[in-house]
């Protein structure tokens, strides 16, 4: 029998973790684990940000790794605050991000995930796997465990994600969508 192959999910994030867990649990022959690393906060566009991120944890770790990546993206501010979301969220808390469209008709946006994967060789390119989920920004409802989960309604919905059951939220999210595209690629390299 194969053994299992660990990948190091960098994450401090419990509730992410979990997400990831659930949506590859039936993966045979591999064992994500979480790793807190503390990498730079870069700069720039979402693709960007995320290759330079899984680089320098493949770089540090000095094996498989997976980082994640996840943008709110606001269309009336051309699609601010965007990776930048979480900073946003420390101040200002689920209100605020609502808040922040205050001024602007369009409350619309999107959810974009990236999960950048290295498989830690040095050379190989890091790849990327996107989901991208269309809603509205709106007034919070539901649980505040997840970051912004409760100001997000994704379209064709009347719940948040944070009002989702997490079935129901890991089927459509941008998180969902982007760990599919993972999935798929680790089943064709056969990893699963």
């Amino acid at each position: 029998m194969a053994s299992r192959k660990t990948i190091s999910f960098v994450t401090g994030n419990k509730n992410k973790l979990k997400e990831v867990q659930q949506f590859l649990h039936g993966s045979s022959s591999i064992n994500i684990t979480s790793v807190p690393l503390d990498l730079p906060e870069y700069q720039g566009e979402p693709d960007d940000v995320s290759k330079q991120k899984c680089a320098e944890a493949s770089k540090q770790l000095s094996g498989p790794v997976l980082i994640e990546d996840t943008c709110l993206c606001f269309n009336a501010m051309g699609g601010l605050p965007g990776p930048y979301v979480k900073w946003f969220l420390e101040k200002l808390g689920p209100e605020g991000i609502y808040k922040m469209l205050d001024g602007w008709e369009d409350k619309s946006g999107y959810a974009l995930c990236t999960f950048a994967y290295s498989n830690g060789l040095q050379g190989d390119d890091v790849l990327l796997f996107r989901g991208k989920c269309e809603g509205t920004i709106v007034p919070p409802r539901g649980p505040r465990t997840f970051g912004w989960d409760p100001c997000f309604q994704p379209n064709g919905f009347n719940e948040t994600y944070a009002e989702m059951s997490s079935e129901l939220k890991n089927s459509i999210s941008h998180r969902g969508k982007a760990l599919e595209a993972l999935s798929e690629y680790f089943k064709e390299k056969n990893c699963d």
